[in-house]
């Protein structure tokens, strides 16, 4: 049984743009990961709403992935590979980041997973560095997320720079999905499967 440990935000843990709720779990693309990828795979749900890379949120707080990071991998040892989306609320604008300095820091965060002992016979597990797609038109979020857009255009570019420096393999999911119309921040129904389809292409890369 090989683990895959899926860590993120609310985009990770299954947020629907148009009602708040949570995808049911078979809806879910860590859900359709899992149903593709077959019995001989775990796929772990770490998914949290409004977590971030490595910042206390004053507002939201208990929020900082960097703080839960090496715990959470601790509470699953072993696995076998980790997926790691995160940067879309460092965006807000209370956190004054653009988008060089929050895709260093989603890097730290994956590199950091990278090199914990917590793969199988405490080796260091495959880590894929996924950039969020840029947001939409925000409808809602527009103050808490003034200037998102331009940010998150910019994600493409400078996660890739950081993959590349880390050394780290990358999917730019914005290459196969987008952020939904009706919030500008999540993912709608039918681009579940779209990102499902190509993290799972990745993952059978990595481990085989």
């Amino acid at each position: 049984m090989q683990t895959i440990l899926c860590f993120g935000d609310s985009n990770t843990w299954g947020s629907n743009p148009a009602t708040r709720d949570r995808y049911p779990v078979e809806q879910r693309w860590t859900g359709l990961l899992q149903r593709h990828l077959g019995d001989g795979y775990r796929v772990v749900e770490e998914g949290l709403n409004g977590r971030t890379t490595n910042l206390d949120d004053t507002i939201e707080p208990h929020r900082n992935g960097m703080t839960y990071l090496l715990p959470c991998l601790e509470t699953h040892d072993p696995i076998d590979l980790i997926t790691v989306m995160l940067g879309t609320n460092d965006l807000k604008e209370r956190f004054g980041r653009n988008a060089a300095d929050i895709a260093q820091a989603a890097a730290l965060v994956a590199r950091t997973a990278a090199t914990a002992p917590v793969g199988p016979n405490k080796t260091a597990p495959k880590v894929l560095f996924m950039a969020p797609p840029p947001v939409a038109t925000l409808t809602g979020f527009d103050l808490t997320f003034r200037g998102a857009e331009e940010k998150s255009a910019l994600f493409a570019r400078y996660y890739a720079l950081q993959a590349g420096y880390n050394g780290l393999p990358f999917l730019d999911t914005g290459t196969v999905i987008r952020s939904s119309d009706v919030d500008g921040i999540h993912f709608d129904a039918d681009q579940l499967p779209k990102l499902a389809a190509a993290v799972l292409t990745k993952i059978r890369e990595l481990l085989t």
